[in-house]
C-alpha cells in the first residue's frame, strides 16, 4: 500500500500541468509562427516548457539562448558517430533499482523520470526510466543497498528531477535515510528553482526542515538569462536561508553559452544570488545533442581567458564524464 496514495494537488504541481506541450503554442507566445519545429523529433523527445520559463525568452527572437535549450530541430535526427544513448555509462553502474554507485563515497537515486523542462541536450533523454525506478518499490531496494555499504557518506537525487515528487513522498524517503548513520550528506540534482521557481514553496521548505543530513542543491542554469527574475531569486534567496549549499552546474552548449562573455555573465549572476559555480561539463555525447556540442579545445581557450577576468572562485570546474572513470574528468 503506497503511504502516499492521496496528494493533494498544490500550486506548483497545477504550473506543471499546464506548461507548453504543443510547439506551435511556444512559436505564438514568443511570435515566431512562421518557422517550423521538427515534429519528428518532437515525437522522439517531446517537447515540454513551463509559462515561467517561456516568460524569459526574448519575443520574435529565433536564437533566444532559452528557447534554443528546448526547440526540437532538425538537427536532432541526424546520426553521428561517436553519439549514443548511454554516453556516461548509467546503465552498467546500477546496482540496485535506480541506484547508480559511480564514484566512491556517494551513490545517485534516479528518483523519477519525470522533468520539468525537457532540454534538447539532456544526457539521459534515452534512459529507460520505467525500468529503473526506485519509488515503485517504495525506496526499499535504494535504502537497503544503503544501509548494506557504510562507505556511502553521500546521497544524490536525480532524475528526471527529485524535485518533481510531492513533499510527501519525498518526507517519506528522508524519514527513512535519516535512521541511517553513515550518510552525512544529502544532494539534489535540479533545474526546477530555475525553470519552475514555485516549486520552492513553504511546504517544500518545511520538509527540507526535516533532513537530518546537511543538504546541497546543485541547480543547473546554463546562461545568466535564466536567473532574470523575481521569481528565480526569491526561491534561491529561501533556499540559502534555508541552510541549502547552493552550487551550479552547466553544460557548456553551442549556440548557447559558447562565449567568454555569457559564461562571464552566468558566474555573476550566479554568485549575486548565492550560487557558487561548480562545474562546467562538455557535452555528453547523447544521440540527437551533437549540434550543441563545442570542441575541447575552443572549451579550454575560453576557460582559460574567465580565469583572466574572474576571481578562481567563480571559475566552474571544466570535466568531461567519462563512461567506467571513477571521478569526473578535469580538461583544464
Amino acid at each position: 500500500m503506497l503511504l502516499y496514495k492521496q496528494i493533494p494537488v498544490v500550486g506548483w504541481q497545477r504550473e506543471l500541468a499546464g506548461a507548453v506541450r504543443d510547439p506551435s503554442v511556444l512559436m505564438q507566445a514568443l511570435g515566431l509562427e512562421g518557422r517550423g519545429v521538427n515534429t519528428d523529433a518532437t515525437r522522439q523527445f517531446r517537447l515540454l516548457v513551463p509559462h515561467s520559463y517561456v516568460a524569459r525568452m526574448k519575443h520574435g527572437d529565433w536564437n533566444d539562448p532559452l528557447l534554443r535549450q528546448v526547440l526540437p530541430l532538425d538537427d536532432e535526427l541526424q546520426m553521428v558517430e561517436g553519439f549514443n544513448h548511454d554516453p556516461v555509462g548509467d546503465q552498467h553502474a546500477l546496482v540496485a533499482d535506480g541506484v547508480l554507485h559511480k564514484y566512491h563515497g556517494r551513490v545517485l537515486l534516479v528518483t523519477t523520470g519525470a522533468c520539468a523542462v525537457h532540454c534538447r541536450y539532456c544526457f539521459r533523454r534515452h534512459f529507460p526510466y520505467s525500468e529503473s525506478n526506485p519509488v515503485k518499490g517504495e525506496w526499499e531496494g535504494a535504502l537497503a543497498y544503503i544501509r548494506a555499504n557504510p562507505d556511502v557518506c553521500e546521497v544524490i537525487l536525480s532524475g528526471g528531477d527529485p524535485l518533481t515528487l510531492a513533499d510527501e513522498r519525498l518526507a517519506l524517503f528522508f524519514k527513512q535515510l535519516n535512521g541511517i548513520s553513515h550518510v552525512k550528506r544529502v544532494r539534489f540534482h535540479t533545474r526546477l528553482p530555475v525553470v519552475l521557481p514555485s516549486r520552492i514553496d513553504a511546504g517544500f521548505l518545511q520538509m527540507l526542515a526535516t533532513i537530518r543530513q546537511q543538504v546541497v542543491m546543485v541547480i543547473h542554469a546554463n546562461h545568466a538569462q535564466e536567473l532574470a527574475a523575481d521569481d528565480v531569486r526569491h526561491a534561491l534567496a529561501a533556499l540559502h536561508s534555508a541552510g541549502v549549499t547552493l552550487l551550479n552546474q552547466a553544460v557548456l552548449l553551442r549556440g548557447v553559452n559558447d562565449s567568454v562573455q555569457a559564461q562571464v555573465a552566468l558566474s555573476e549572476a550566479l554568485f549575486a544570488e548565492r550560487v557558487l559555480p561548480y562545474y562546467l561539463h562538455v557535452l555528453d555525447r547523447v544521440a540527437g545533442a551533437a549540434h550543441f556540442e563545442v570542441a575541447e579545445t575552443e572549451a579550454i581557450r575560453m576557460v582559460d581567458d574567465m580565469r583572466q577576468q574572474l576571481p578562481g572562485f567563480l571559475v566552474p570546474k571544466l570535466v568531461r564524464e567519462v563512461a567506467g572513470e571513477n571521478a569526473k574528468t578535469p580538461l583544464f
